[in-house]
Parts: structure tokens; sequence; C-alpha cells
């Protein structure tokens, strides 16, 4: 069967996740070390015990969710789950999807996607920016209740996610004018984020000058699996063009409805979210309703054993 594995962002954190999985996976306990020696500090402590505030700070978050990844899918490959054809990941996710694929170490990740946190953090004061999804609109009137509401401040569309779901992102007062032009518009919800910077908007193009030096910095290698980029739904290998995505992903919209359909079009008979919240499996599931495709998640023991006995995996305890 063939498989791919996307990895969810910033927004599917939370205290206590992965806990019960790791109770009988030795791989994400593991992970998380790996990941505190780089970080100096225990992130599994932060992680299983909060406080969710000082989890939800995006320096923390990105490695958080980065380690969560990694620890979920070497859980899956301990327990003899089949490689994938193809990765891909959600904003922070992309990081993941390339240590999944051999294009970055992952220690090197885990402090590559610290630096972003904390250059995306001041980038925008703290408390001034913001991020809200809005349902039931068509991206066109989504960028279009933005235009309006701007005023000359910004408030951009940034993930659109899947139909009829599209996040927007900018500065605080923008963004809450916004929410009233969509709300004008129809939309059945709009729900701010917790989330502590204003993603993806152009608001991050000073943290992306930045960035992309220690992207420079970092070695990469060409992935081993195909890797699709949600800047732009494409498969990339070349190490140059990797650090210019993911220097362009930081000011760029996630188009992750086109980069489902990119994958979905690539033979693929299971999409499995790999790490905590299910947040992209709900989101994949209304991007490529064609049928005939499976949508799974894993982060616990429960949905650990679906995916492999689903996928052909080894199945033993």
């Amino acid at each position: 069967m063939t498989v791919a594995f996307v990895f969810p962002g910033q927004g599917s954190q939370s205290v206590g996740m992965l806990g019960p999985l790791a109770a009988v996976e030795p791989a994400v306990r593991d992970t998380f070390a790996e990941a505190s020696a780089v970080l100096g500090y225990d992130l599994w402590r932060l992680v299983s015990a909060g406080p969710a505030e000082a989890l939800n700070t995006t320096e923390r978050t990105q490695p958080a969710l980065l380690a969560a990844g990694m620890a979920a899918y070497r859980a899956w490959r301990a327990r003899g789950g089949i490689v994938p054809a193809c990765v891909a990941g959600h904003s922070l996710g992309e990081f993941t999807a390339l240590v999944c694929a051999g294009a970055l170490e992952f220690a090197a990740a885990v402090d590559l996607v610290r630096t972003r946190g904390q250059l995306m953090q001041a980038a925008v004061p703290s408390g001034s920016g913001a991020m809200a999804a809005i349902l039931g609109l068509e991206d066109a009137q989504v960028e279009e209740a933005c235009r309006e509401a701007a005023a000359g401040a910004v408030v951009e569309a940034v993930n659109f996610n899947s139909p009829g779901q599209v996040v927007i992102a900018g500065e605080q007062a923008a963004v809450a004018r916004a929410i009233e032009a969509a709300k004008a518009r129809g939309a059945k919800r709009a729900v701010l984020l917790p989330v502590s910077v204003p993603a993806h908007s152009s608001l991050m193009r000073p943290a992306a000058e930045q960035f992309a030096q220690c992207l420079r910095e970092t070695r990469f290698s060409r992935p081993t699996l195909a890797y699709v980029s949600a800047v732009d739904a494409a498969t990339h290998e070349d190490p140059e063009e990797l650090r210019a995505l993911l220097t362009r992903q930081l000011f760029s919209p996630v188009r992750w409805t086109q980069t489902v359909r990119a994958i979905a079009a690539r033979g693929v008979r299971a999409l499995v979210e790999c790490g905590p919240g299910k947040v992209l499996t709900a989101l994949n599931r209304r991007s490529e309703s064609r049928g005939g495709m499976q949508f799974l998640a894993l982060e616990d023991p429960d949905t650990l054993s679906a995916a492999l006995a689903a996928t052909g995996g080894d199945h033993h305890a």
C-alpha cells in the first residue's frame, strides 16, 4: 500500500500529548531526550506537566511539536510500520517532514525551529499580533474580507487549510476587523487561535531574512523520500531549494488543500497524520473527497495499532 505521512504545525500541542504512547513505546521518551539535550531543558517534562502558557510560546511549541512528530514516526517504524512514499508538513511540520525524509538531522532541526520561534516572536511585539480561523467562506471571500479590514494595517489569509477553512493573521486590531468583515459575508464561525505570533504573514519578513542565515549554516541533504512542500504543493529535492522554501515559508501562505490534492495525485492510498491533535486528519478528509483514500491519525497506542492494521504493517504489541 502506498502511504504518505503528514506532520502537524503549531496549534496541535497540548499538555500531556503523547503520554499514553510514551508509556508503551520507548522511542517517544528517547526522542524527547535527544531534543532536550539540544535545548538545555527537559522538553518531556514541559510537555507532560506544562504549564500550557509555557508550552504555547512559539520558541517552545516548535521544538515540542517537531519532537512529537518524530517520536510518533519512530514508534511507527519500531512497530514495523512501512516507510512512506511521500511526506509533507503543515508550517512547522515541514521541518518534521524533512527530518523524516533524511534531508535534515533531527538535532539540527531542533536547534533551527527553536531559533525560528525566537525570530518569529521578536519580529512582532508580544500581544500585538493575532491569528484566527474563518469557517464557512470561499477562499476569495476571506481574502476580500482581509483587504476590506486592513485599513493600512496588516491582515492576510495565511493558511488555506481545506475548502471552507482559511486562517488569517496580522495585527491584532486588523484581525478583529477582518473577523467582523468575514461574519458580515456569512462566515459560520471565526475562532482566535492560541498562537503567539502572526505566522505566514508579511509581518514575518524580518524574521525570514535572519532565519535565511541560520539555514545557510545548516547542512541539508537530498531527501530520500518524496517531499511535497506546502509553500507551493510541489516536490523539491535540491538542498538550496529547500533552504529557499523554508525562508519563504515564514511569510507565505500554507497551501494545504493543494498539498493534500498533490499527494493524492501520486496514487497514495492512506494519508497518515503523525503527531498529536488530529487537526490535519479532518482537513485532509475535507480536502480530498474523491473517495478511495484512507485518512489515519497516529498519536496514541490505539491509533498506532489501527494505522498499522490498515496499512499492513507488522502488528505486535
